[in-house]
């Protein structure tokens, strides 16, 4: 593990501040941040955050303190992250990336893309159960299609996002970002979790 002073990511003050009270929130000590590029998407990268045990980062991770906050991010993400901002925008966590990716990356934008027919909520539903799920299930999650209601489709998460104060994010940079490139009829996706029932995930 390496622990450095040179920053990769630039957190905000507001950010900040709300993370460490989510960590707290856990009442479990010592956890970090982690922070990954989860993959490509038409829009850009794709993210992934989760609050890590510190036996659950691995020693080739970059490790970098933010206040009281240990930020950790694998060695394949630095690069395609180097620069980046983590702020808050609309009530939640966005990150502002000045990279771009140059070839497709694991994750969501690693896999073949869907044919999808079918009604908006059927569309969703056929996304989520042949590209997103496939993908999210090796870091334990799975997103599950509650409605649709107009233009706005409803998710639920369950399995590693569940419970994770983060989840948002996950879902906001990735998920979202792959439902609303591939079905034009949708406009916004919105997490109807109820994240204080389940336990805290961990890539």
């Amino acid at each position: 593990m390496d622990t450095v002073t040179d920053r990769i990511v630039t957190i905000t003050d507001t950010a900040l501040e709300q993370i460490i009270a989510l960590r707290d929130a856990e009442a479990i000590p010592d956890l970090h941040l982690g922070l990954r590029i989860a993959g490509v998407t038409p829009q850009g990268f794709s993210y992934e955050t989760a609050f890590l045990h510190p036996e659950d980062v691995a020693e080739t991770d970059h490790v970098e303190v933010h206040g009281t906050l240990p930020v950790a991010i694998p060695a394949d993400s630095l690069d395609d992250l180097r620069g980046s901002v983590l702020d808050i925008a609309d009530g939640g966590l966005v990150l502002r990336n000045p990279n771009t990716p140059t070839s497709p990356g694991g994750g969501l934008g690693d896999l073949p893309p869907v044919e999808l027919s079918g009604t908006p909520e059927e569309k969703v539903r056929q996304l989520l159960a042949e590209q997103i799920n496939p993908a999210i299930a090796s870091h334990g999650g799975i997103a599950m299609l509650v409605g649709v209601e107009g233009s706005k489709a409803l998710l639920q998460l369950g399995g590693g996002c569940q419970g994770c104060g983060l989840a948002a994010v996950t879902l906001r940079s990735g998920i979202e970002a792959a439902i609303l490139a591939a079905i034009p009829e949708i406009t916004e996706v919105v997490d109807v979790t109820d994240h204080t029932a389940g336990a805290n995930p961990f890539y």
